[in-house]
């Protein structure tokens, strides 16, 4: 899974490649403090599916934050 291209306004990218029995997430962000850094994390599976869930619960409640109540019109 990669998140990044030419009309992203995001810059950033996120890759997740099995490794053995878990997995290796790298998150890329394109200038922190001037340079380029990337993150790399080697899961387990369980510990993959933690972090999952924990990212699915964060965008969550920051959509909730974000819409908090019906769209007016």
């Amino acid at each position: 899974m990669s998140e990044s291209g030419p009309s992203d306004k995001r810059g950033w990218s996120l890759s997740a490649t099995a490794e053995g029995e878990g997995v290796r997430l790298e998150l890329g962000l394109p200038d922190l403090d001037g340079r380029p850094v990337t993150a790399i994390l080697s899961l387990e599976r369980h510990e993959a599916r933690a972090f999952a869930r924990a990212l699915l619960a964060a965008a969550g409640d920051a959509t909730e934050r974000t819409f908090v109540g019906p769209a007016e019109s």
